[in-house]
């Protein structure tokens, strides 16, 4: 059940709607900006059971009728808005699901509440339509915009919102999370965490995917045989993430990490801070061989493949080149 307190971090926006919720200022239009995956729609969710909740209380009771409805997605008064195409939110969608519906009072709650997951999708007639909604809403009627980038709309639409940005969880937040509740080793949430960079999502999935597991033993496996590893050998390695649904820039990230801990362990002798502290062993040796400048060297050439990766050149020839680089210098 989407409540307030399971909510990973994100306390000022949640203590801004605690407090419409409870003072009853409820705004009649949220954007909720914030990277995918962060949690915009949970909190969304969370805040529109609480205020369809029949105990009246700042947090969704989870027994009522109203809750258990919502719950379902099945609530008459919490719409989703869909949207056909995945490239666009149109016109007619935004006034079929929003701006015709809105002037049909509430069936069961005090308030009813439109929730636009992507509406950076709006197209600039879609968020038009919408606009003259947002101008004169009914007293009952709660607008919420989740949109990854808030520029991406008219500023005629922004400034007629309350604007709510989700912040970065904290890491120790996430790591905690992630331990208590996927039950994931302390080793383990530290890479999740890394790679998440506060966003609870991320940190989610790669937590629970076999598949990130395996490209990580996999990225590892390459670097650290990279040196003594044949070029097929290595080839084959890589050939074989194909297997696994995991973004190729994913794959860069790990040996990114790997080489900072490298980088951080000869600048400091430390392994407090490392992320693969359980391969300190073969971190050591490499940090004893590799100069500070061959390192920086191997940094900025993962930055290029992934440059490389963007500019549509192929997987396995970007590590080709990538991995010259490591087995010179790394």
């Amino acid at each position: 059940m989407p409540s307030f307190r399971d909510v990973v971090g994100q306390q000022e926006i949640k203590d801004h709607l605690k407090n419409a919720i409870e003072t009853k200022h409820v705004g009649h239009a949220y954007l909720i900006s914030g990277e995918k995956f962060s949690g915009k729609e949970f909190l969304a969710r969370a805040f529109a059971q609480a205020l369809q909740c029949e105990q009246g209380g700042t947090e969704p009771c989870g027994q009522c009728h109203s809750c258990k409805q919502a719950e379902s997605r099945n609530h008459p008064d919490i719409i989703f808005v869909t949207h056909e195409k995945p490239s666009s939110i149109s016109v007619d969608e935004v006034r079929d699901q929003i701006c015709n519906d809105v002037i049909i009072k509430p069936y069961s709650g005090p308030y009813k509440i439109y929730i636009v997951n992507e509406a950076e999708k709006l197209t600039p007639q879609a968020q038009n339509a919408l606009l003259k909604t947002l101008e004169e809403p009914p007293a009952y009627a709660v607008i919420i915009l989740l949109c990854v980038n808030e520029g991406s709309l008219l500023q005629t639409v922004r400034s007629r919102c309350t604007l709510l940005e989700m912040k970065p969880v904290p890491g120790n937040l996430l790591k905690e999370y992630l331990m208590r509740e996927m039950q994931i080793p302390d080793y383990r949430a530290d890479v999740c965490v890394a790679f998440a960079q506060g966003n609870v999502g991320k940190a989610r999935e790669m937590a629970s995917s076999d598949d990130f597991s395996a490209v990580q033993k996999s990225a590892l496996s390459l670097v650290k045989g990279a040196r003594e590893t044949s070029l097929a050998d290595q080839i084959s390695l890589i050939r074989s993430m194909s297997e696994y649904k995991v973004d190729p820039e994913e794959y860069l990230d790990i040996i990114t990490m790997w080489y900072r801990d490298v980088l951080l362990f000869k600048a400091t002798g430390e392994i407090g801070l490392m992320i693969y502290r359980e391969e300190i062993s073969t971190i050591r040796k490499v940090a004893g061989r590799s100069s500070y400048e061959g390192i920086e060297e191997v940094l900025n050439a993962i930055q290029k493949a992934k440059m490389r990766l963007r500019a549509n050149v192929s997987f396995e020839l970007t590590m080709e080149l990538l991995l010259t680089t490591i087995s010179e210098l790394g």
